[in-house]
């Protein structure tokens, strides 16, 4: 306005009293003001402007800055709010399939023992050779031979013809040693008997006969019965008449040949309780349509709680340590079931030290497999935590990666150079590991009987592939720099 002063640089006080701001770089624009800025190639003027306003933008890039946030901080909670249901999902996916891993391995171990006859034998034989099973056979069998004999009946009997034929002081003698001779016949057909069944012979008879029996055990399973294998108070039991014949044919040989007017004699060694059986039936016919399902089933779980959970790395842990609990879980029932077991067999059915040798000779490939599950397990969840983003598994993989690089530097200084290959190896890394984890896991599923050692020395081996990948793999030499070789120059 005309007449009116101007305002003093830095700001002032007008005429009336009203306050002129200075112009200074602590007065923030709003976007209508930074507007002639923007337009102006950036700068802006405060009333007349002396100059740039420098801070004024720094100011307005700040408040832009922390609206982004706010905006990216609200997106981030819309999309934890939309994906909130993939934690409770995928922990719900890997629990059941942590759950199934047992009922799995339970399934293929009564499928193997019901469909597979050379498993079957496999699992059955070593009892033979067991010298509880073996001891146990020798006192049934010899028991049922003498009781047939009746040695002490026969004795007497003959001390009456020789009484009755005027012999009264042969007949007494008869009588009176006749105890001694029944127990001397006992101890020899008890000691013939022994030597027949830890023969190498009475092994390939037992073999032999429990091939044949399988369909029998089928049988039982499935709830037909009949066979070798039957029921009989409260036991499943194994008919013994086959070693029988085959122990009385050799006594006979010896010159016992009062053993061949023998009848065949059926003598039954129990097997497990019925009641066990009954189980097995319920869980044979459930689970028999199942045996492949289920462990198909339990993987794919497992497999879709880890891909559809946010962290996958902390799924994969959980689902590693999770099934490795659930096989300790099942090593558990299997303890407590197993003395159930042995507290359900009278010793005069079956000794103890028999019993126990035939559940722990049975239980054997599911103690296997529970083993395989347990090591693979933790094996997957310590692979996922040290490939993860803790300091632990950082400073892990930091010093793997030293001791490799003065592996190769030590080589390359004793003149051992990997040259192209070491190259090709470099570009082609990402390939070669997942091809060596495959190849392992294919060794893995194509063995025909994994155990726990099997196991950790697959996972060896692939550590040992790996570490070569990465000792022998060489960053091939960065070209130089066209302005670096013009400065030296």
């Amino acid at each position: 306005m005309p007449g009116t002063p101007p305002a003093p640089e830095g700001g002032g006080v007008l005429p009336g009293g009203k306050g002129v701001p200075p112009a200074s770089k602590d007065v923030p624009l709003g976007d209508d003001e930074a507007a002639p800025a923007r337009r102006d190639g950036g700068a802006a003027t405060v009333g007349t402007g002396a100059g740039p306003a420098g801070g004024d933008r720094a100011e307005l890039e700040r408040f832009r800055t922390e609206a982004a946030q706010l905006r990216r901080q609200r997106s981030g909670n819309k999309r934890q709010r939309s994906g909130g249901w993939r934690t409770p999902v995928a922990t719900l996916l890997i629990v059941v399939g942590c759950l199934l891993a047992p009922v799995s391995v339970l399934t293929v171990w009564t499928a193997n023992q019901v469909s597979n006859t050379d498993r079957y034998v496999a699992n059955i034989e070593p009892l033979i050779h067991d010298p509880a099973i073996q001891n146990a056979l020798t006192d049934k069998i010899t028991t049922q031979i003498i009781s047939h004999l009746n040695v002490a009946g026969h004795a007497n009997q003959a001390a009456a013809e020789l009484t009755s034929h005027g012999l009264p002081r042969v007949g007494a003698l008869v009588k009176t040693f006749a105890p001694q001779v029944a127990g001397a016949i006992a101890g020899f057909i008890h000691t013939q008997v022994h030597k027949i069944v830890t023969s190498p012979a009475a092994a390939h008879l037992w073999v032999q006969a429990n091939r044949a029996a399988h369909e029998q055990i089928v049988q039982a399973l499935s709830g037909q019965g009949g066979g070798a294998i039957s029921t009989s108070n409260g036991q499943v039991v194994l008919d013994l008449a086959p070693f029988i014949n085959v122990i009385k044919q050799d006594l006979v040989n010896r010159g016992f040949s009062l053993i061949g007017s023998l009848p065949t004699i059926h003598v039954t060694i129990a097997l497990f309780s019925s009641r066990t059986l009954v189980e097995a039936q319920t869980l044979y016919r459930l689970l028999n349509d199942l045996k492949w399902v289920l462990p198909i089933l339990a993987l794919v779980l497992i497999g879709l709680g880890v891909y559809i959970a946010r962290h996958h790395r902390r799924a994969l842990i959980g689902a590693g340590l999770g099934l490795a609990a659930s096989m300790v879980v099942l090593g558990a029932l299997l303890a407590i079931f197993r003395g159930i077991y042995l507290n359900s067999v009278p010793d005069s059915i079956l000794p103890a030290d028999a019993a126990a040798a035939a559940f722990d000779t049975l239980a054997r490939f599911i103690k296997q497999g529970l083993r395989v599950l347990l090591v693979a397990g933790l094996l997957v969840a310590a692979g996922a935590y040290f490939t993860g983003p803790s300091a632990t598994a950082i400073h892990t993989r930091g010093a793997v990666a030293s001791g490799l690089g003065w592996l190769r530097a030590t080589g390359e200084h004793a003149g051992l150079r990997t040259g192209p290959t070491g190259r090709w190896t470099y570009q082609h890394r990402a390939g070669l590991r997942v091809t060596a984890v495959a190849l392992v896991g294919l060794i893995f599923v194509f063995r025909g009987q994994p155990t726990g050692l099997t196991v950790l020395v697959l996972a060896i081996v692939l550590l040992v592939l790996l570490g070569l990948i990465e000792l022998i793999g060489k960053r091939p030499a960065q070209p130089q720099m066209a302005g670096h070789a013009d400065g030296r120059r």
